[in-house]
């Protein structure tokens, strides 16, 4: 879903920095204007990689086109970038312009960013070249960057009362298990984690306790899918410091430990992210994660699926969810725009921000090392498949599964829509409908989905496991010890008669 119920967007100003790992000190030059000028900043850190950060401002003749080139002296790798075509030859660093920022007038500058693996020592590059032109030449190398507050695991289990859920991975067009047993994600959605740290009200609405998941568990659900928040994530100043960072990972970790403890399935998902957007359909005007954004940006999402990945890379039973709901549809002027976007990112039309795509998500998973499956929704927040075949992403470990939304009020809502546009991704790859649901407090839309997918052998989650007013959104529970409303009844008991 596009917006909770009860959330009430945050206006925050300032500037947007990260806490989880201290920024490096700038690299500029000291004394007479050279050439041209690098800043160089750290802006995100964690055990094996780092984010870093160039900005190049040229104080010569305007270029047409340019290349930053610099040496790493700590065996750096740059696994993946934005705003330059990055390139790496032994420990020398190559930024390229892209089409659309080659030009950079006298006085003009321009930014790029890169994500890079480390093995320990992470120092300043000593010099940068422009062009073939030595800038900051009056400049001494910088210091080593800090390491960062590290995010330990939860001490101790919780205390479960099943065996933890399987490792999963894709065969064909099905989930399976190491044995090659065929598995489906049936559940629910536990929101909370999208919005209320953004808003300085806590990390969950509601209890995330022992108790409280043992209710979720006892419903008969074998997944539940947890959204969560890129800035909350990553630690970015502007959140209430008991909520974002290492207060925000741990509480991640601990519920996805709980969800384990149960025998469930745990699908982390990014719901809402960073960058400004006020065209067609728009949730909000704020550039910070406080509303469903059409795309990921480039800016920070590839940085959250890294650290989100090496957290969970260990344990393959967590599914990653990409992103909640795409809808470059409504910015952009046609679908061949629309999905390239989706896949490729970059400069969209319609869309202020730079883009990640699915492929630079994907990506980023797959740097890590991390084979955890991987879900991807299509257009339309997700509601339309009707080309994600075409250009879906590649994925180097073949774990890759498509995601589909779909309430009352969806276009694709119907038997003969889901026969001509998710049986043929169905038939190649598995499907997951990460959010089903109806607002009209009854269950007798989602019933006719759970028996497509059920005929089809197809996962489904039910929106949401939260004690709203189910007239203001799709609400499961009217409690969290998990009496259900009308429309959870619906969900409860077809789940439980499914494992019986």
């Amino acid at each position: 879903m596009r917006h909770p119920p009860r959330s009430v967007l945050l206006a925050v100003a300032g500037t947007v920095a990260l806490v989880a790992a201290a920024l490096t000190p700038v690299v500029t030059a000291q004394g007479a204007v050279p050439a041209c000028t690098v800043e160089y900043s750290v802006t995100g850190q964690w055990d094996a990689g780092f984010q870093g950060a160039v900005k190049i401002t040229n104080n010569a003749s305007a270029l047409s086109s340019w290349n930053l080139t610099f040496d790493f002296a700590n065996g750096q790798k740059v696994t993946q970038g934005w705003s330059a075509r990055w390139s790496q030859s032994g420990t020398t660093v190559t930024a390229s312009n892209e089409s659309w920022n080659g030009a950079l007038g006298t006085g003009a500058s321009v930014s790029a960013g890169f994500i890079a693996s480390t093995a320990g020592a992470n120092a300043v590059p000593a010099a940068f070249k422009l062009n073939g032109t030595t800038c900051n030449t009056d400049t001494q190398p910088g210091p080593t960057t800090p390491t960062p507050t590290p995010t330990a695991p939860p001490t101790t289990d919780p205390p479960g009362t099943g065996d933890g859920p399987p490792a999963l991975h894709v065969q064909g067009n099905k989930l399976v298990d190491a044995a090659g047993g065929t598995r489906r994600l049936l559940g629910v959605n536990r929101s909370g984690g999208e919005f209320m740290c953004v808003q300085g009200r806590g990390i969950w609405d509601g209890p995330v306790d022992d108790a409280a998941v043992r209710a979720i568990a006892d419903w008969g659900v074998g997944a539940v899918r947890i959204p969560l928040n890129e800035e909350c994530w990553l630690g970015l100043s502007h959140i209430d410091a008991a909520y974002r960072g290492a207060a925000y990972v741990n509480a991640v970790k601990e519920l996805v430990a709980r969800v384990e403890a149960h025998g469930m399935t745990p699908i982390v998902e990014l719901h809402w992210t960073y960058g400004q957007y006020t065209g067609n359909s728009a949730g909000c005007s704020d550039v910070h994660a406080g509303c469903q954004k059409p795309m990921p940006d480039m800016q920070y999402t590839p940085l959250f699926w890294t650290s989100v990945a090496d957290t969970f890379k260990s344990d393959q039973a967590v599914v990653f969810d990409l992103f909640n709901e795409p809808y470059p549809d409504r910015a952009t002027s046609t679908t061949a725009q629309a999905w390239q976007c989706w896949r490729d990112g970059g400069t969209c039309p319609g869309i202020g921000y730079q883009v990640a795509g699915m492929q630079d998500l994907v990506d980023a998973v797959r740097a890590t090392g991390a084979r955890n499956v991987v879900l991807a929704g299509g257009l339309a927040y997700s509601n339309d498949l009707s080309q994600w075949l075409t250009y879906r992403p590649s994925d180097p470990t073949g774990n890759l599964a498509a995601a589909y939304h779909v309430y009352n009020f969806n276009s694709c809502a119907s038997a003969s829509c889901w026969n001509s546009t998710l049986a043929p991704v169905a038939a190649q790859v598995p499907l997951v409908a990460g959010e089903i649901g109806e607002n009209t407090c009854s269950h007798g839309f989602v019933d006719q989905i759970m028996k497509w997918f059920d005929d089809r052998g197809l996962s489904y989650l039910g929106w949401t496991w939260n004690a709203w007013d189910c007239s203001s959104g799709p609400s499961l529970i009217t409690s969290y010890d998990g009496t259900p409303t009308a429309y959870g009844t619906g969900l409860r008991d077809h789940l439980r008669a499914l494992g019986g």
